[in-house]
């Protein structure tokens, strides 16, 4: 660490590992609304500190595997209805088609999304999952990891509110899994607010499948949504919750940053949205607050913003695809990898692909899974370059 001093108690006794309060959290925002750069330069200086200069991605292929879904959020155009052309019912013919396209593509990430539940809502989906011989989502889902395995391609589930039976059977076959916290306000959920037709996305449904995950110690992804009418105690309090679940289990292997991008054809299609320097200060806060997290941003987001945002702390772009749009927003489509490379280049970062898992939370894997992963795993835990380039 470089000995550097700052004017702000609280940032020096960040950089002596000595760890912050809510309030203090809260005093560094209030202090960088105006004064930014102080804050900054501490989450660059922890992010060296146990990062160093690597930034990494996942090379995936997104699979849209069902879009019915039976909340409804103010701000979703992933979520579709029946009639609508949108919709995506994937066959497991589709399901093997994309695998095979994406092994040629040299993936090493297949990421299932689906729907909240979408046979709990829809006869539509029931009729689907019957066709194509299943009982349930996550039977589906089973089936579509084990063939990914088969393929060369890792599982990584993001399906929403999934109980721990469902995420134990789902260990088996996943390397790792993700559930967006969001936020943890409660007043989110009340009438006129973006999580009100969304019971999924209550707080304490959101920490149950978290804690659950922790249990069955699963490398689990977690994350922020920044622009949807919260407050920054509402932030600070999601970050600290995400903390805290991981001193207790140890298994959250990344905390995503999303910034909200307003979206037609939806109730908050003129909300302002997460500007730039409000998002700058969350990810500075959260590198603060989480020193030693692998913190991520996607990229297609915010496109012209690679030195800032790796100036603020992140080490993590995230999955960025080759061959399938972001269906939870078509409108950004995903860098190409190279300019990703040239870019975090350009700001002094040697790009890395890594596997779903990050290297330091392999232990929490089976030993079957572990070594697929070594077949084109590298001396440091990553995705051999020759393999991915």
């Amino acid at each position: 660490m470089n000995n550097l001093v700052f004017e702000s108690e609280s940032l020096n006794g960040i950089l002596e590992n000595k760890p912050i309060s809510r309030q203090q959290a809260i005093g560094m925002y209030q202090k960088a609304t105006k004064y930014p750069n102080e804050l900054f330069q501490a989450s660059q200086e922890l992010r060296k500190k146990y990062k160093k200069n690597t930034v990494t991605f996942s090379k995936k292929a997104f699979f849209n595997i069902v879009n019915l879904c039976k909340d409804t959020c103010s701000y979703c155009t992933y979520k579709s209805e029946p009639n609508e052309a949108k919709i995506s019912l994937m066959s497991k013919k589709q399901i093997s088609e994309l695998l095979a396209l994406a092994k040629k593509y040299r993936c090493t990430e297949a990421l299932f999304v689906t729907g909240e539940q979408p046979e709990q809502k829809y006869q539509e989906a029931r009729d689907w999952l019957k066709e194509n011989g299943f009982k349930s989502t996550v039977e589906y889902l089973v089936h579509s990891s084990e063939l990914a395995l088969e393929t060369g391609l890792f599982p990584h589930t993001n399906a929403g509110n999934l109980n721990y039976e469902e995420m134990k059977e789902l260990k088996k076959t996943n390397v790792s899994m993700g559930v967006m916290l969001e936020n943890i306000s409660e007043r989110l959920t009340e009438k006129g607010m973006p999580h009100r037709l969304a019971a999924s996305k209550r707080p304490k449904a959101r920490l149950e499948v978290l804690e659950n995950s922790g249990k069955l110690g699963i490398p689990m992804t977690t994350g922020i949504l920044a622009g949807i009418g919260e407050n920054m105690e509402e932030i600070i309090d999601s970050l600290f919750a995400i903390k805290q679940l991981n001193e207790r289990y140890g298994n959250i292997q990344e905390v995503i940053l999303q910034n909200f991008q307003p979206k037609p054809d939806t109730k908050m299609k003129d909300a302002p949205g997460a500007d730039e320097k409000y998002f700058k200060i969350i990810v500075a806060l959260s590198r603060i607050i989480m020193p030693q997290m692998n913190i991520q941003i996607p990229p297609n987001l915010s496109p012209k913003s690679y030195q800032g945002f790796l100036s603020a702390g992140i080490n993590d772009w995230g999955g960025i695809s080759p061959l399938t749009p972001d269906f939870v927003n078509p409108e950004f489509s995903w860098p190409e990898i190279d300019k990703v490379d040239e870019n975090s280049k350009n700001a002094g970062f040697d790009l890395k692909c890594r596997f779903p898992t990050y290297p330091e939370y392999f232990s929490f894997i089976s030993k079957e899974l572990r070594g697929k992963i070594s077949i084109i795993e590298n001396e440091e835990g990553f995705v051999k370059e020759e393999y991915w380039r």
